[in-house]
């Protein structure tokens, strides 16, 4: 079967990888789309819904074109082979555009829908029943630009970066899959020490810890591949594995919010967190630091972005022992360039990343 699987854009080598190693064939990435075209076996699916930490949805292929118009759209959904979908079951569009064109993803999902209908009723005689709220089949129609993805969802509503373990909502909470890349991308590694000086509600830490006691992140949820594959969970064996492993706040709250996460997560006794403001930390040694700052909606002033960085820096250069490497994501992107030629820090990878509306850049530096 051909897949495609819906991750942050600008992360799309990190998932490919990750789909290789879950026994993913990768036929094509789409740098900068957010999706990667990938072949399997039909157990792929449970696996990499089960499995995956990186991608926020898995579907099946069934359409992929160029388009220019709405009319195009129409065209494209209404040439595929709906037969899959049992007459008495329901369905519903969930479209997404991202770019500029003259219609809204509210007047796609009206075209496709009626594609789908109208392909139907050609080909079976039978009007399908359209359910907005609980769809037996969820068609993923998204326009990326002037790229039109066709899918059936595998996945569902709740998307795969929609961690069970958050009964603590930080007011800018971190996107689980983006968490994920970043340790991924870091080269993080059991026996290797990991802080998060600015960690919020725990994401990075609680993703850190998970991976090292291979806790699934699909673990206490339900996904749509039930309806037509079988009740499946794949095997996973999680182990206690301990390894060093830090998270810190300036805001109390926040420290408590991550602990009752961490909790919720099964991981608490993997994590140490800690009230504490990163310009002050003076005794933590470690190997790697990996954060997501606070943006400039939650500080204030430039200038006070500024000095956090620049504090941050400083303060990296003091606590980072051996093997030594920051990954950091920031909407400042010139700002962290400056520090990094001020300073001297080798840069190793740098990625645009779209983070929801925001134009975001990772950063992949050797102190």
């Amino acid at each position: 079967m051909r897949f495609y699987a819906t991750l942050p854009m600008g992360l799309e080598k990190i998932s490919a990888e990750e789909i290789r190693k879950i026994g993913g064939k990768v036929l094509e990435i789409k740098d900068q789309r957010g999706r990667v075209f990938f072949e399997g076996k039909d157990d792929l699916i449970p696996k990499l819904n089960f499995l995956s930490r990186t991608l926020e949805r898995v579907m099946v292929l069934l359409g992929y074109e160029r388009i220019d118009s709405l009319d195009d759209i129409y065209a494209c959904v209404k040439k595929i082979d709906f037969s899959f979908i049992k007459p008495n079951q329901s369905f519903a569009i969930r479209s997404l555009r991202v770019g500029e064109h003259n219609f809204t993803s509210i007047d796609i999902s009206r075209e496709a829908g009626q594609a789908v209908i109208d392909s139907y009723l050609q080909d079976k005689k039978v009007r399908l029943r359209v359910d907005l709220d609980k769809p037996d089949i969820i068609v993923r129609v998204d326009l990326i630009y002037d790229e039109l993805f066709i899918g059936l969802d595998t996945t569902g509503d709740k998307a795969l970066h929609k961690r069970w373990y958050r009964v603590y909502n930080h007011p800018a909470p971190l996107n689980t899959a983006i968490a994920s890349s970043m340790i991924f991308l870091s080269g993080w590694r059991k026996g290797r020490i990991l802080f998060d000086p600015m960690c919020g509600g725990g994401t990075i830490p609680i993703e850190a810890a998970m991976i090292l006691r291979n806790i699934p992140p699909g673990k206490n949820r339900e996904f749509s591949y039930f309806k037509f594959l079988g009740e499946i969970i794949p095997e996973c064996d999680e182990n206690t594995g301990i390894s060093p492993i830090y998270g810190s706040d300036k805001f109390k709250k926040h420290v408590e919010g991550a602990k009752r996460n961490a909790r919720e997560a099964g991981v608490e006794d993997t994590i140490e967190f800690f009230e504490g403001d990163i310009l002050e930390i003076k005794d933590l040694k470690t190997n790697f630091i990996i954060t997501n700052p606070p943006y400039g909606l939650r500080i204030g002033r430039k200038r006070m972005i500024e000095d956090l960085y620049r504090g941050f820096f400083d303060r990296c250069s003091d606590i980072l022992v051996g093997e030594s490497i920051v990954v950091i994501i920031t909407p400042y992107s010139r700002l962290v360039e400056d520090i990094s030629r001020d300073l001297d820090l080798r840069l190793l990878e740098k990625l645009p990343v779209k983070y929801g509306n925001l134009d975001t850049t990772i950063f992949k530096l050797k102190i």
